[in-house]
């Protein structure tokens, strides 16, 4: 265990450290976005880029694991929202709730954090569940956030905005330009690649900050708005279902799928596994904050799965080994 902790250690003192940063003004909050910029639009996708085309374009397209991990992402996101709705949280409160439940961490801490643990091998299983959580489970829930509102259309609006949001997100581009890389056995020209890989190596360090400073500033932004002390049972159980739940029926489905005989490799099941205990994903507060959700409730949710992911990610390791 303490081996294991020796490998996480780093990446969440990173995050505490922008967290601190932004808490005490040492970094303003005008220039997170600054940050968010470099990593969502240069660093990060120059880093997926580099794993993906180093990763077996069969790994990168596994069938079995896409379906294993958007069936699990699809009950995750069923579940949260029925047994959070109530006459406090509706329809849009409820479907973001579900998405922090379902949508690990997985681009910003995720995949420099298991290719620590595990070697580079674990890049492709965990580059896999980025393409289904931005594309699939982002755009189902934002769509399902719009059903409290009157227009009979305000779905299926969400959904196309959705999309549309997707397809200017340079990860996923990223990821399949690695994917062509890797079937086509092509690479940049040496300079290219050497900058695509000082762009790379950036990424995981100023990501993990990055986490820490957003989620102060979603922290300062949910107190400005709250007008009262928000209940325990409203944020509590969903951190649960990210950090417990999650994992726990990847795990199921996963081992009920190879039992049926289906290919599912095991140590592509165990990255999914440890994936679905990560974190819930920061960015996640930026779309609540745009489609006029509870934020101070995402937020929470957010940094108690954060800090207590230390802990339970690290459990989750040493269990599976």
């Amino acid at each position: 265990m303490l081996s294991i902790l020796a490998i996480t250690f780093p990446f969440f003192a990173l995050v505490l450290a922008g967290y601190l940063a932004a808490r005490r003004r040492m970094l303003p909050f005008e220039a997170i976005g600054g940050l968010n910029t470099f990593v969502l639009f240069f660093a990060l996708p120059c880093m997926l880029y580099r794993f993906g085309a180093g990763t077996p374009i069969a790994q990168l397209l596994d069938p079995v694991a896409l379906a294993t991990w958007l069936a699990c992402a699809l009950l995750v996101v069923a579940a949260t929202i029925r047994f959070s709705m109530n006459a406090r949280i509706l329809w849009n409160d409820a479907s973001f709730g579900a998405l922090v439940a379902a949508f690990s961490n997985t681009g910003f801490m995720g995949v420099p954090l298991l290719v620590a643990l595990l070697g580079a091998a674990a890049a492709g299983p965990a580059i896999l569940t980025i393409l289904i959580d931005l594309v699939f489970t982002s755009s189902l829930c934002i769509a399902l956030s719009r059903l409290d509102g009157a227009d009979e259309h305000g779905a299926s609006q969400a959904a196309k905005k959705a999309l549309q949001g997707v397809a200017l997100n340079p990860m996923p581009w990223a990821i399949l330009l690695g994917g062509l890389s890797s079937a086509l056995g092509w690479k940049p020209v040496a300079p290219v690649m050497n900058t695509i890989g000082l762009l790379a190596d950036a990424a995981s360090p100023v990501a993990l900050f990055t986490i820490g400073a957003v989620l102060a500033r979603s922290q300062y932004v949910a107190v400005q708005g709250e007008h009262g002390p928000m209940p325990a049972r409203d944020f509590v159980p969903v951190a649960l279902v990210k950090l417990l739940a999650h994992p726990l029926l990847v795990w199921g489905v996963g081992w009920g799928v190879r039992a049926a005989g289906l290919p599912l490799d095991a140590f592509t099941l165990k990255v999914m596994v440890l994936v679905a205990a990560l974190p819930s994903a920061s960015n996640v507060s930026l779309l609540a904050e745009r489609f006029g959700a509870d934020t101070g409730r995402i937020a929470r949710i957010i940094l108690l799965t954060t800090a207590a992911a230390f802990l339970s990610f690290s459990a989750a390791v040493a269990l599976l080994e």
